[in-house]
């Protein structure tokens, strides 16, 4: 009976989550972002109740009294300010990416993105709020969190291509986390697909609708790039300190293996030096497209410091992984800004250079064995080509087909591996379509605008790039941000200037975002 419970609140939490994303602004949708927001730690809840961290609180009744009204009183407070001043929920969004709260119970920790889920969840309560106001029929159609945006300092007419882009990605992501549902209900490991559906899918879901239905203008979009390089200038401080004094904060795994090599990796404040690592490609990646577009000679020296300063931070997280994505990264700029023949013959020749000394076993080795988890997991590809072991199944099925319980294994670290292994061919066409999808709607009308959206096209290819080395596609809130940002953008209506502005006239020496 509870799993049968378990499976059906699962089925309803992610029927929720992707209503948020396909119903139109208004009360129906709010219901499904309070339906989706409650009940996954609902489920959570019950799918650990019997472990040793759920028990050891449930032996703390204070404790969990003074947790369940902290947090409370933060979602209250966040909705609060998002219901006054709604520019703030995706700055704050953006802000509490990376940070990641280490929650000790029963001897064990899990570093959980609990000030990512607190905003998500004030900003549901201040959608909320805003569908009760006495004024939103008047006002869901524009304002700072609306629909269709109209054009700001218009001239002709908008185009009639936003609308038609809109559609197409919030279906294909939809399908994507309602199939992973469902193939979650015979996984070899109905737990882990189910800590995956209710910590990632679902709030990452409804983050993205909140994050779409913002109105990406310049300032907001300037704000987002500030935000974004201060923090990462602060963690490059933090991976500094620790590769000067050679001590880490944290993770003891990445810790012992730095009394192996020869080098020393950081990981700031990440758990993973990799993730760290991913994190400064994409600032970088930002950061470039706008040093590719700016202006002004001020903006063009703050920015080309920022980029020497977050290059010193990745060469210390010794991520190859990271040094690719950024790679990736930096030709889609290359393709967008000046041409994209040209820059594809140079990545076909620097790929013939890089693949002519290639050796397997010199490749596993340096990727810590992941060459044999590819291979394994291609293995349980072919054993169950269609649908796959399950959702969140791979860690079970490798060690059961390998026949080594203590494998250290967690994915594949190759997300179309680790898809075809868990959902078969069925769910590998469902994250093509969805890649297809995202990458049409980004790129779409691009070499018209400014800076905005080719930094985002550039960062969504660097993330995905990574993910073939590290995985953590879905897993990654920023994946779920970057699509609901490059959405936004590519929906919004151009407008056509007058005729009298399109004699050509002599820009002032700013920046353009």
């Amino acid at each position: 009976m509870s799993e049968l419970l378990a499976a059906a609140g699962v089925l309803l939490a992610v029927a929720a989550a992707a209503a948020t994303i396909l119903l139109p602004r208004g009360r129906l949708r709010v219901a499904a972002m309070l339906v989706a927001v409650a009940l996954s730690p609902v489920l959570i809840l019950g799918d650990q109740w019997h472990t040793a961290q759920i028990a050891d609180l449930r032996g703390d009744t204070g404790r969990v009294i003074a947790l369940l009204a902290i947090a409370a009183g933060a979602v209250a407070a966040l909705g609060a300010l998002f219901y006054r001043w709604p520019r703030l929920l995706p700055l704050l969004i953006v802000f509490a990416l990376p940070f990641r709260v280490p929650l000790e119970a029963g001897g064990d920790t899990a570093n959980l993105l609990v000030p990512l889920y607190l905003v998500i969840a004030g900003g549901v309560i201040a959608a909320a709020l805003r569908v009760r106001a006495p004024n939103f029929a008047s006002t869901r159609a524009g304002g700072v969190v609306g629909g269709d945006h109209p054009p700001r300092g218009g001239g002709g007419p908008p185009t009639a291509t936003g609308p038609a882009r809109r559609r197409a990605l919030p279906i294909v992501l939809a399908t994507v986390v309602v199939l992973y549902a469902l193939q979650l209900l015979y996984s070899e490991d109905f737990s882990k697909g189910l800590q995956n559906v209710c910590f990632f899918l679902v709030p990452f879901t409804v983050a993205y609708g909140l994050i779409r239905d913002v109105e990406w203008d310049r300032r907001l979009l300037t704000w987002v790039l500030v935000l974004v390089a201060a923090e990462a200038v602060a963690f490059v401080a933090v991976g500094s300190v620790e590769y000067a004094t050679r001590e880490l904060f944290w993770n003891d795994q990445v810790i012992r293996a730095n009394d192996f090599h020869t080098y020393f990796r950081v990981n700031s404040v990440f758990w993973d030096p990799n993730v760290y690592g991913r994190y400064l490609a994409l600032v970088i990646v930002l950061a470039t497209a706008t040093l590719l577009w700016v202006r002004g000679r001020r903006d063009f020296a703050l920015l080309t410091v920022l980029v020497a300063v977050l290059w010193l931070g990745l060469a210390q997280t010794f991520s190859q992984s990271s040094y690719i994505a950024l790679l990736a990264g930096l030709a889609a700029l290359a393709a967008i800004r000046w041409s994209w023949k040209w820059t594809l013959v140079a990545v076909v020749a620097v790929l013939l250079v890089g693949s002519s000394g290639f050796d397997a076993d010199t490749l596993n080795k340096d990727t810590s064995g992941r060459s044999n988890l590819i291979s394994g997991g291609v293995d349980l590809f072919a054993e169950r080509p269609l649908w796959g072991y399950g959702s969140g199944s791979f860690e079970e099925a490798y060690r059961v087909n390998r026949e080594n319980q203590d494998a250290p294994v967690s994915a594949s670290h190759t997300q179309p591996v680790t898809v075809l292994a868990e959902q078969g061919l069925i769910g590998f066409a469902a994250y093509i379509a969805l890649i297809g999808v995202a990458l049409s709607t980004m790129s779409t009308g691009i070499r018209t605008s400014s800076a905005a959206r080719p930094a985002v096209l550039a960062a969504f290819v660097a993330l995905l790039v990574h993910t073939m080395s590290y995985a953590g596609f879905f897993e990654d809130p920023i994946t779920w941000v970057l699509l609901a940002v490059g959405a936004s953008l590519a929906a919004a209506p151009v407008a056509n200037p007058p005729p009298a502005s399109r004699a050509p006239t002599r820009e002032p020496a700013t920046s353009r975002v």
